[in-house]
């Protein structure tokens, strides 16, 4: 068995929906159900006796310890984490609690827990912590991308955070011997995404009949990622990774984010056109940047390719496509998330 903090979380779902694909292991998910976890994400695997779910805060490091040494899982792969840039800036408060007071109980009740298991099972265990590319701050237009390498410089009280809890990890290895693995990934985009993110919110907004807002003047640039691609490198890093060892997660793929929405817009006009015949690209309008807005992001991927051999499989046509056309098959789960009707989902 494996533990998945943050499982009913966009990426962790995600990531719970590809391991079940691919592996008889079950795994439990733990997650807090804050606003961004909803566990209609994991519905339509109701009844999968490889699933377990508890409701649990990483913060409660008491209980935290009693899961892990009453199911003795494996592996713990943490996602749980509050991670919009805008919450951070407008309540950093929960995110300091959450990313570094978590962390830190986390890798407490993983400490403890790893120093009672012998033999295979102790060398076998893993803490594969995940996080952002964000911790490293803003490249400038000519800069070389981020590598493992890349000193940190984080801008916002997110990045802050995620950065702390990355030193967290990185000393419970050093420290005290814990069988950790860190990856820090790019930009994700895909099924389940919270409508607060860019993707989805565009794609709200658009058929709401709604301004497209963009920050700034648009030119900010980010690395895109499709989830799956993002789930089968974590896949592949608690597999194989090296113990001690950070791997960067990149989809090749600098996009500015005004490109980014015409191409929205595009897909939406052939996919679901607006009953006036008019593109949706009308309802773009710039707003006043963000605080500190980091003006580029770009992974360099190269160890993950060199020494694991990952790549991303779906390019970004492809994957944003598959990404639009989900949000409308799914519109009653938007609808619930907007309601705030989905926190009232289970998984009995």
């Amino acid at each position: 068995m494996i533990f998945v903090t943050g499982g009913a979380g966009f990426i962790g779902a995600n990531f719970v929906h590809s391991w079940l694909r691919r592996h008889d292991e079950p795994l439990l998910v733990l997650d807090a159900l804050t606003y961004a976890g909803n566990l209609e994400n994991l519905s339509d695997l109701r009844g999968d006796a490889r699933l377990g779910f508890e409701r649990v805060d990483i913060c409660d490091g008491a209980a935290v310890r009693d899961l892990l040494h009453r199911h003795r899982p494996r592996a713990l792969v943490h996602f749980a984490a509050e991670s919009h840039v805008d919450r951070s800036i407008d309540g950093p408060g929960d995110f300091i609690r959450t990313n570094v007071q978590g962390t830190f109980e986390l890798l407490e009740a993983a400490r403890a827990y790893h120093a009672g298991l012998q033999g295979p099972q102790a060398a076998g265990f893993r803490f594969l912590h995940v996080s952002t590319d964000e911790v490293y701050g803003s490249l400038g237009p000519q800069d070389p991308p981020f590598q493992e390498t890349t000193a940190y410089a984080p801008n916002s009280p997110y990045a802050a955070s995620k950065a702390a809890s990355d030193h967290l990890v990185r000393a419970w290895h050093h420290t005290y011997g814990l069988p950790v693995l860190t990856t820090n990934c790019s930009n994700n985009y895909g099924p389940y995404q919270f409508p607060e993110k860019l993707i989805p919110l565009m794609i709200h907004q658009a058929l709401a009949g709604k301004p497209l807002p963009v920050y700034g003047d648009g030119s900010n640039v980010r690395d895109w990622l499709y989830v799956e691609d993002h789930c089968l490198a974590i896949d592949l890093v608690l597999a194989r990774g090296e113990v001690g060892r950070s791997y960067n997660v990149g989809g090749r793929n600098e996009v500015r984010n005004i490109d980014l929405v015409r191409q929205l817009c595009a897909l939406l006009d052939t996919l679901r056109p607006r009953a006036d015949g008019l593109g949706y690209a009308r309802q773009i309008a710039f707003v006043a940047d963000r605080p500190g807005h980091d003006r580029r992001y770009a992974i360099d991927g190269s160890r993950l390719q060199r020494e694991l051999g990952w790549a991303p499989r779906v390019d970004f046509a492809t994957g944003l496509e598959r990404t639009v056309r989900w949000y409308l098959e799914h519109e009653a789960w938007v609808g619930h998330v907007l309601s705030g009707s989905y926190r009232e989902a289970s998984l009995r």
